[in-house]
């Protein structure tokens, strides 16, 4: 029942009698929002909005309660929109990184919160400071040292959960070396090298990547398609170059290539030059023979390594290749705290949960949550009061979802068991116990 005490009692009673005006609508939602009931701000900024399209503070209103209704595409639609528009102010931009930030973006969102920052010297207050590692220009800053393209990831491995022994691989190839530069060199040893990290999709292969990076504090550079590929003869091979340029003037580096099975597929199955050419240039790249890569950290992922070309495997190269399984019920625990993190949850038993979703991805998992909280909102539109989350909800949505891991496993059995003449892929015969 209303509390005609209420502050927000007195504006609905007052609206009524002014049911267009748009500042206290605004005023409505704006209190919702502040008083964290998002889902009831977000409906009276859309009601504001079918009078006002085109306003910015009510477009900007309802973003941020989309954010923090985890409703993340549509707040960066309507951001995104807003940019676009050409309308920026550090809090449009702030919003964006946190958005990009928590899509896995950190690169884009690191350059969207350093220019929100540097109009807002405030922001240095900002827990985002420190996640994604930016700073404040000042007078004579140079950021070659982390230009354009590269982040300084605000995670480490204790934000990675489970995966100890391929840790422990990365740390003895990548980490120690640099970390224990002096004893390395003693044994011949260089500093860099690649590893390449396979398994289904959704299990934190880039994340783990960009842990690594943050557990050294060194740059960062995600490698996309799109920053190589080139419709134009030779420019695929310039691209290629200048992102292994730019990792070897800000070392320590960490050059991450996802997907990488598209750019270094079996030359045996290409059937242009072109293509051929580009991993002729990227083997090259990875000898370091004319540019030295000491001190360039070089992972991989792919979740089909029996489509790469044989070279890659070769010493110097990928030589050492890791699996990284769906997270283990601790885990999976641990991925269902961080992402109900900031929702509204009553007592849940992370380790039922964890076990009602065997086999379960990361990505898997987030849709479990995902899926529940829709559940929530269906219901709060209904009684206008949202509910917290329950273990009876999130296992209730956990029935619903199919491992996406299993297909994969049943396609790499094939290969583990009848093309491994090598040994790569002993790791899946011990995972599936074979």
């Amino acid at each position: 029942m209303t509390n005609p005490n209420d502050a927000l009692f007195a504006l609905r009673e007052a609206l009524k009698f002014s049911p267009d005006n748009i500042p206290l609508r605004q005023h409505i939602a704006d209190t919702l929002l502040n008083r964290g009931e998002a889902a009831a701000a977000a409906i009276e900024y859309q009601q504001a909005l079918a009078l006002a399209p085109q306003n910015l503070d009510l477009k900007l209103g309802l973003a941020k309660a989309y954010y923090q209704e985890g409703k993340d595409s549509a707040a960066l639609v309507i951001i995104e929109d807003i940019l676009a528009r050409g309308e920026t102010s550090p809090t449009i931009l702030t919003l964006h990184a946190r958005l990009l930030m928590r899509s896995g973006d950190l690169s884009t969102a690191a350059q969207q919160f350093r220019k929100a920052l540097n109009e807002d010297p405030s922001l240095e207050q900002s827990d985002l400071v420190d996640r994604l590692g930016v700073k404040q220009a000042e007078a004579g800053d140079n950021f070659d040292s982390m230009p354009e393209g590269m982040e300084k990831p605000g995670i480490s491995f204790q934000d990675v959960g489970g995966m100890e022994e391929v840790k422990e691989e990365i740390r003895l190839k990548i980490i120690y070396p640099l970390t224990h530069a002096e004893m390395y060199r003693a044994y011949g040893k260089s500093i860099g090298g690649g590893i390449l990290l396979y398994g289904p999709p959704g299990c934190g292969k880039t994340h783990l990547a960009r842990a690594t990076a943050g557990e050294i504090q060194a740059g960062f550079i995600s490698v996309g398609l799109n920053e190589i590929l080139d419709m134009w003869i030779g420019n695929s091979e310039k691209n290629l170059h200048q992102l292994f340029d730019r990792a070897r003037r800000n070392q320590p580096s960490v050059l991450f290539f996802d997907e990488v099975d598209a750019l270094a597929a079996s030359r045996a199955d290409l059937r242009q030059s072109s293509g051929k050419q580009l991993i002729n240039q990227f083997l090259t790249e990875l000898d370091g023979v004319q540019y030295s890569n000491e001190g360039v950290l070089i992972l991989a992922a792919t979740n089909a390594p029996w489509h790469l070309d044989t070279a890659f495997r070769r010493p110097g190269r990928f030589d050492r290749i890791l699996l990284i399984p769906p997270p283990d019920a601790d885990a999976r625990a641990a991925i269902l705290r961080i992402i109900c993190q900031g929702k509204p949850i009553e007592d849940l038993d992370y380790q039922f949960l964890a076990q009602k979703t065997d086999g379960c991805s990361g990505a898997d998992l987030k849709l479990v949550v995902d899926l529940a909280v829709e559940k929530k909102l269906q219901a709060a539109m209904k009684t206008g009061i949202p509910q917290p989350l329950t273990t009876k909800d999130l296992a209730t949505a956990a029935s619903g979802v199919k491992s996406s891991t299993r297909e994969w496993f049943n396609t790499a059995k094939n290969y583990a068991t009848h093309a491994n003449q090598d040994g790569n892929y002993d790791d899946i015969l011990k995972y599936l116990k074979m």
